[in-house]
């Protein structure tokens, strides 16, 4: 039997998703250990072959692919604990990366402080060089003040050097240099050199973005380099893959290379997900949400594409890499609760994490948290979480919240543990707000994709806070990425800068189709490495275009047709229907010229995808998943009741159920609300519907 592995390595849980070539699927969860994740990997792994009364080389020997998504990069940032790092950067500019773009970020935020640079002033070190804006050399490199900065460098223990010049997309030739120099005088050094890592106009986002991916270099290369070594003791040979920030995946050769393209790399693959269970479904828009046991991820899928954007932020710092719309808050089953200094009931963001953990998991925690107030709410099942594995403590959870929530607060437990789990629900649905009704869109008429070990206890109600009356729960909900990683394809991202008028008196067509086929010749040499073949390579092109004036452009993607001459005027048709979707007008009938800034590249190797199994027919009749009763507290109603529990995995294709009732399976638990009605697809997820009174 040949298999393939989806791992998803988070903050709380190593997730794993097992799927053998009859498109059959097992899940795995253990609990993360940050002080090295491959520890947890390994052990998932080691699980799967002792099921199948395998040792783990036996086993390993009928793993075709591995597809791994990490949170050591973003980890590495959101807690400082990065690489040591000097930036080298033209004479004159060294302050551009504290200085951020001079502008007042948050506007509404008086009291706003900017990020701590990630390297300080003293490793930012000058060099005497410079570019103009059309490429041609002003002043060439000066030799001696790198000399003085590599001295200063290994004088401070620096293992990872960013460099990154003025203007340095227009002309590259000062950059390199640089970086040869750099390499051959301290070749153990990370080194990241801005037009290998995103060569596009705008001084911060492409000096933060390199120094990012210096600063998480040598993290992530530890990490792949220590799961390699692991996994080559257990004999694996076979294809290892990492997943990307952009939905696709790559070599992980190429990401210690750009580490940079993993930051949120694993909430990354949740939509990959989405689009795969929706599809089956017809639906091409939606909302996925996974929630875990540190944070939770929401992203919108509009039209079978999930939002991309170029402006990401890691703990304040920009990120200019293709990055998909992700919003992640501090909302997980460990987020703990508090109150603050006015006396109100706060979720989140600090997190009990994996170790101690929420108090019920008897693992040392001592301070509240959402799963502990869905225990105590009889949500969870004090002898099934985890299967069985991890057993629930709800007396010590209802001392937690008595002693930290409801005595101050002047409430009952069960009084406190609501406000908490209501809590919970209103922060989730207003990181959905922000990337759908905030920005013009509508969410009640798509459903909501529900995930994560810990978000179908909540689905209905963050539906409700919205207005939305469906609800789809995958099949391996509680392993949601992990899945995702198992649809994802090869793809990679290439910018190149041309500002011009697009006019066929301003832009070169030489220079233009120049721009583009390096990019091409780019990614079909490391979709090459990587073992795609020519009629398994897609390629999509997108310009970033504005009207004169402008400061932001807007991305709009192109037909290859289109690149042809190019067609001026189509481009300009293509840039006025896209600023009138998202901004309510264009400047069309004004005759306002349209300006081109960057040409871009997605550029995907399409994988082979799982199989998938429809099951037969089974009828209306869920019965034979009855496992008895338990009281839980109905929110509609404001009381405990009694409820049907069902067992989710005996659960089967047209089985209906009406709420209030509770579905356990091994890794998650869905709460069927009162006038709530769940329906059993044919792949084994759930469809939660609002009855119509």
């Amino acid at each position: 039997m040949k298999y393939k592995i989806g791992i998803d390595v988070g903050g709380t849980f190593t997730d794993f998703l097992l799927l053998d070539g009859g498109g059959e699927t097992a899940v795995y969860k253990v609990l993360s250990t940050p002080q090295d994740p491959s520890i947890a990997v390994l052990e998932g792994l080691g699980r799967m072959a002792s099921d199948r009364a395998l040792d783990l080389e036996s086993f390993l020997a009928n793993v075709e692919i591995i597809v791994h998504g990490t949170t050591v990069t973003t980890n590495a940032v959101l807690t400082g604990n990065i690489a040591r790092t000097g930036l080298l950067t033209t004479a004159g500019f060294r302050d551009a990366l504290e200085m951020r773009r001079g502008i007042r970020e948050e506007t509404y935020d008086n009291k706003a402080i900017a990020a701590e640079p990630l390297v300080p002033r003293w490793l930012r070190r000058p060099v005497k060089e410079r570019v103009t804006a059309d490429g041609n050399i002003l002043v060439a490199l000066d030799a001696n003040d790198i000399d003085d900065a590599l001295a200063q460098f290994r004088a401070e223990g620096v293992e990872a050097i960013a460099i990154c010049f003025m203007h340095s997309y227009a002309n590259q030739i000062n950059e390199e240099q640089a970086a040869a120099y750099v390499a051959k005088a301290m070749p153990s050094a990370y080194l990241s050199p801005s037009h290998d890592i995103l060569s596009q106009v705008r001084f911060y986002d492409r000096i933060s973005t390199t120094v990012l991916n210096a600063a998480v270099g040598p993290i992530l290369g530890r990490y792949l380099t220590s799961l390699i070594k692991r996994l080559a003791n257990a004999q694996y040979q076979n294809m290892l893959l990492v997943m990307q920030s952009n939905g696709g995946v790559t070599a992980p050769e190429t990401a210690m290379r750009l580490a940079a393209t993993t930051l949120l790399s694993g909430p990354a693959a949740a939509p990959v997900a989405g689009l795969a269970y929706t599809a089956l479904r017809g639906d091409k828009s939606f909302i996925t949400v996974d929630m875990g046991g540190t944070s939770l991820d929401a992203a919108l899928v509009r039209d079978g594409a999930p939002n991309m954007t170029t402006e990401a932020r890691i703990d304040k710092h920009a990120l200019a890499l293709p990055t998909l719309e992700i919003n992640t808050i501090g909302a997980g089953g460990g987020s703990i609760g508090w109150i603050d200094e006015g006396g109100l009931l706060r979720m989140g963001p600090m997190s009990a994490g994996a170790r101690p953990g929420p108090v019920c998991y008897g693992l040392g925690g001592e301070k509240p948290t959402c799963s502990d107030a869905n225990l105590v709410l009889g949500y969870l099942n004090e002898g099934f979480f985890a299967g069985g594995e991890i057993k629930l403590d709800k007396k010590s959870a209802a001392r937690a919240i008595e002693d930290h929530i409801a005595k101050p607060l002047g409430l009952s437990v069960t009084e406190a543990a609501v406000g908490m789990y209501r809590i919970m629900n209103v922060n989730m649905a207003s990181s959905i707000r922000e990337i759908t009704v905030q920005q013009g869109f509508d969410p009640r008429d798509i459903p909501l994709v529900c995930a994560g070990g810990a978000g179908p206890v909540h689905a209905a109600m963050i539906a409700e806070e919205l207005d939305m009356t469906r609800i789809l729960v995958p099949r391996e909900s509680s392993i949601f990425c992990a899945a995702g990683m198992l649809w994802s394809d090869f793809k990679h991202d290439y910018v190149r800068s041309y500002h011009t008028q697009l006019t066929p008196q301003t832009l070169d067509p030489v220079r233009f189709h120049a721009a583009i086929e390096d990019m091409c010749a780019q990614a079909n040499t490391t979709l090459q490495s990587e073992g795609i073949p020519a009629a398994q390579r897609n390629f999509k092109y997108t310009l970033d275009l504005r009207y004169f004036g402008q400061y932001h452009e807007v991305a709009v993607e192109i037909g290859e047709n289109l690149l042809t001459g190019p067609d001026f005027a189509a481009i300009s048709t293509a840039l006025h229907k896209a600023h009138n979707r998202l901004y309510g007008y264009d400047l069309e009938s004004d005759g306002t010229i349209v300006e081109l800034v960057n040409l871009r590249l997605t550029a995907t190797g399409t994988t082979n995808k799982p199989p998938t199994i429809m099951e037969k027919m089974a009828g209306p009749d869920a019965g034979a998943a009855l496992k008895g009763k338990r009281s839980i507290f109905l929110i509609s109603e404001n009381c405990f009741a009694d409820v049907n529990v069902y067992d989710g995995d005996q659960l089967r294709h047209g089985n209906i159920i009406s709420g209030p009732a509770v579905i356990e399976q091994v890794n998650t638990t869905i709460i069927v609300p009162t006038d709530y009605s769940l329906f059993c697809d044919g792949y084994g997820s759930f469809e939660m519907t609002a009855v119509q009174a």
